[in-house]
């Protein structure tokens, strides 16, 4: 559930059929075979890196495809979150949609002065037009109406981005969760709304509207009668081989993804069921859906990193990602769960002889990531033998070297260079020297020696010195 809808979900409550539900049993404690302690999460029953992020806790994931690249536009849940506290948007890219890229903040409640600024960063999603890429975001206001749907643009798909217009774009009771497509006429529709969904046409500008802002009476909730289409929040609007989808979270809670198919871009339209059922592990979800290299996605969250450090259940989620498959009639096979869902496959590989940002990871424990001094976002760790996981690097005939930029305070540290595991093969082991401070910045080297073929590389993090890595190359 994204935080601005928790209050109007419960307004008609859990309309889903028994038969679609798993049960609202608790979402903390024993689940299962699992008892979530303190450890992270292991992965997905198959086989898969779940969830994307582990440095962060994200939420309400809105992928775009540009120029060959996936960025990831998602909320951020603050560490010490017990209910929903969200200041900023964050953005990942990935080109093999295993390892993801952090490029940090890319906006936040500032961004937008005029809103409420202590909390209220809700779901967001950006798209590009005219050598512009424009960011809709779910923000909160401290006088009534409180929820309002803002606009800000930039040049580029990370950003920075500023306030387009100083003023919320729409504003009323449930108007949060905003999605836009561009049509193949080149008409844009913005979408949005808890419990019910309202959509507007834009003009080619992106930031007004074209037109009177309409209630779909498909979703239309009517109290007293059948929710049919178990519409709640999280709207996903696109077009596919000339179906059109609205693919949402469904009546919480828990929410599971549904989703309906029309004719036109405004209805009317059909429900279809679900691509995932709802699930007692996750009180709410976010889909986002994308093709990339011949491939389908559904992206959306959970809780899992959440219960692995404590059995209390905080608004601290987590995005995850899963392949789906459509029908000869433009429907969507149903999967489930997320962590029983199938792994995602790496397309493609990692070259290692190109520099790469330490941030770029599949899998990490006991990492943190922040904005470093030299413009990118740089990853230390927070305990001994913490570790990162790099998925699919090709070293082909063989790497003979392996440069990092670091910086470190005191006496330094290490870095380990493992292959296959965090106690796989050792290939070596590049010492960071003291460099002064966090912000010091020099390269530091080793020799490799071993590494050839393709091999997931492991950078562990052996002691518990007060060290930064910000990008690392091999030869």
């Amino acid at each position: 559930m994204t935080a601005a809808g928790a209050a109007a979900a419960i307004a008609f409550g859990p309309a889903v059929p028994a038969a679609d539900r798993t049960g609202l049993a608790p979402r903390w404690g024993k689940r299962g075979n699992r008892t979530y302690g303190n450890a992270m999460p292991a992965q997905n029953a198959n086989g898969g890196d779940h969830p994307i992020v582990q440095t962060k806790f994200t939420a309400d994931p809105a992928p775009l495809v540009h120029d060959g690249i996936v960025y990831l536009y998602t909320g951020h849940d603050e560490d010490n979150a017990y209910g929903f506290l969200m200041r900023n948007w964050l953005c990942y890219s990935s080109t093999d949609m295993v390892n993801w890229t952090d490029h940090g903040a890319f906006a936040s409640l500032k961004t937008f002065s005029w809103a409420e600024q202590n909390n209220g960063a809700w779901a967001s999603q950006v798209i590009a037009r005219n050598g512009k890429f424009y960011f809709y975001a779910a923000v909160f206001m401290k006088e009534r109406p409180h929820n309002a749907i803002a606009v800000a643009v930039a040049d580029k798909p990370t950003g920075p981005f500023t306030d387009a217009l100083g003023h919320p774009l729409v504003r009323g009771d449930g108007f949060i969760d905003p999605t836009v497509f561009i049509y193949n006429d080149g008409q844009a529709y913005l979408y949005w709304g808890n419990p019910n969904l309202w959509y507007a046409k834009l003009n080619n500008d992106m930031i007004s509207l074209s037109g009177k802002i309409v209630k779909d009476a498909s979703f239309a909730k009517k109290p007293g009668k059948p929710d049919a289409f178990h519409y709640q929040e999280g709207p996903w609007a696109y077009e596919r081989n000339g179906h059109y989808y609205m693919v949402y979270a469904s009546t919480c809670c828990p929410e599971g993804i549904a989703y309906a198919m029309g004719h036109t871009p405004t209805g009317p339209w059909k429900f279809k069921g679900y691509i995932m059922k709802p699930d007692r592990r996750s009180s709410g979800n976010h889909p986002g859906i994308i093709d990339y290299k011949g491939r389908s996605y559904v992206f959306g969250f959970d809780y899992e990193l959440n219960f692995a450090r404590t059995d209390k259940h905080r608004e601290r989620r987590s995005v995850c990602v899963a392949e789906i498959h459509y029908n000869p009639d433009g429907t969507i096979r149903e999967i489930p769960w997320w962590n029983n869902a199938k792994a995602v496959e790496q397309i493609g590989t990692l070259n290692p002889y190109v520099r790469t940002d330490a941030a770029t990871i599949c899998w990490s424990e006991g990492i943190k990531s922040e904005s470093g001094s030299q413009g990118e976002m740089c990853v230390y760790p927070t305990r001994a033998n913490a570790f990162i996981k790099v998925k699919g690097v090709d070293f082909g005939n063989g790497a003979r070297s392996f440069t990092a930029s670091v910086a470190a305070a005191a006496k330094g540290g290490k870095i380990e260079l493992r292959l296959d595991s965090p106690t796989g093969a050792r290939i070596g082991v590049c010492m960071v020297p003291n460099t002064g401070g966090a912000t010091q910045w020099t390269t530091a080297s080793c020799r490799v020696e071993h590494a050839t073929g393709v091999h997931d590389l492991y950078f562990i993090f052996t002691g518990e010195e007060a060290l930064r890595f910000d990008w690392w190359i091999f030869k």
